[in-house]
């Protein structure tokens, strides 16, 4: 029993540790700065004692603050769940159709993928949120959209509070002078009228939380629009980017193929479904999912092998002409190098004059490859990949003479 507790303790504990990182002490502080200005503004503008009008609006704004809490803890503590080390297909033929992850030493079940942050594969991974220092997935979808919506009503609510204070508040020292300040809206009903210190720092403070109010509304009111776009299709932000890599393979090689997304129940009502329950708990194990009729359990997978092999066909390689440090924007290579650095969590690679690697994909200025450390690259046993400057590296002589080139790349020629 006493092992059991320790056991429990021990992982409380490294869970807890995911709050020391810069995403979550932002977002925590995010809320904390606006939730109590909005609480302490409230009692400026709209006293919740007296009044029932008062009451509801300090209540609704404590409402607002211990939902978007819970949610907040519940996709960053619970997880979008991992797939069981080791894990295989029942059917033993079935792991023809699914990638091997070496680090967990276990097949990629179907919308599963490997997060380097987390270092584990993820059951139906969205994307791995630094806000949350956690991956968005199968257990924690619900949780993290539910976040994003209440989020943006909980800063609206905060932002109206925020400019009727300091619009009563300006209104009543233009018209009481600059020493007091008497509450109009409730004060009414107060006797004696109250006076309120409201200075220049109170109102410095109000008009902070009220640009941090507004701009969370629009930027996680952005993703909460973004996340319900995929949800309705039953599909994750990984896998809409696979179903446009699908199209652009079959377009690439002209091929006489359609891909049919297998996990589209084809109701939206179904589809939302999969991810929002009475009980909270998501449909299914996370491991095995309901298709379409027409697809089978394995046909993303498949169509993720093919591009795979697509992708080692069109890659490129290059040859490092320059040293590059791994920094994220370097400013040793060029003012357009250093302000296109590519907006992503994806590492940079370290590169040595004379090494080669196999970009396959790319912008204006940047690529992203693998860097080849051996023959046994090919087959994946030795791979260091990430973003370098385009301008440290030129085109090998072999690759030159081929049309092939990165994905984007020729977009951007």
């Amino acid at each position: 029993m006493g092992t059991f507790c320790s056991v429990i303790k021990f992982e409380n504990l490294q869970e807890l540790k995911r709050l020391c990182h810069w995403g979550p002490i932002i977002a925590l502080g995010v809320i904390a700065i606006c939730s109590t200005m909005a609480m302490i503004d409230s009692v400026l503008w709209y006293w919740p004692l007296h009044t029932t009008g008062g009451s509801v609006n300090f209540i609704m704004l404590i409402n607002w603050t211990v939902m978007i809490l819970y949610n907040y803890f519940n996709a960053m503590f619970v997880g979008p769940g991992f797939v069981p080390l080791r894990w295989k297909p029942e059917i033993s033929q079935d792991t023809m159709y699914l990638q091997y992850c070496k680090v967990c030493q276990a097949y990629k079940a179907p919308r599963s993928h490997h997060c380097r942050k987390c270092n584990r594969c993820v059951m139906k991974m969205d994307h791995h949120c630094p806000w949350i220092n956690n991956c968005c997935g199968y257990q924690n979808h619900a949780s993290f959209t539910l976040f994003l919506l209440l989020a943006p009503l909980g800063c609206i609510h905060a932002a109206f509070i925020f400019v009727m204070t300091m619009y009563t508040q300006l209104y009543n020292r233009l018209s009481f002078g600059w020493n007091t300040v008497k509450i109009d809206m409730s004060a009414a009903r107060r006797d004696p009228l109250p006076i309120v210190p409201f200075g220049l720092a109170a109102f410095a403070t109000t008009l902070f939380a009220l640009g941090l109010a507004l701009g969370t509304t629009i930027a996680v009111g952005m993703l909460f629009f973004i996340q319900m776009k995929i949800i309705l299709r039953n599909k994750t932000s990984i896998e809409s980017w696979i179903e446009e890599k699908a199209k652009d393979r079959i377009q690439y090689y002209q091929l006489d193929e359609v891909f049919v997304f297998p996990y589209d129940m084809g109701s939206r009502w179904r589809n939302f479904k999969q991810v929002f329950t009475w009980s909270g708990v998501p449909e299914g194990d996370g491991l095995q999912w309901p298709v379409r009729e027409g697809c089978h359990q394995y046909s993303l997978t498949i169509e993720q092998l093919k591009q795979k092999a697509d992708k080692r066909v069109r890659s490129v390689r290059y040859k490092v002409i320059e040293d590059y440090s791994g920094a994220c924007c370097p400013l040793n290579k060029g003012i357009k190098t250093f302000f296109t650095s590519p907006c992503t969590e994806e590492p940079r690679i370290r590169l040595q004059k004379g090494e080669f690697i196999l970009a396959t994909r790319g912008l204006r200025y940047w690529l992203y490859g693998d860097k080849i450390l051996d023959d046994s690259f090919i087959e994946g046993v030795s791979r260091i990949r990430g973003w370098f400057p385009r301008k440290c590296v030129e085109k090998c002589p072999c690759d030159a003479e081929t049309d092939q080139a990165p994905e984007g790349e020729k977009k951007n020629r």
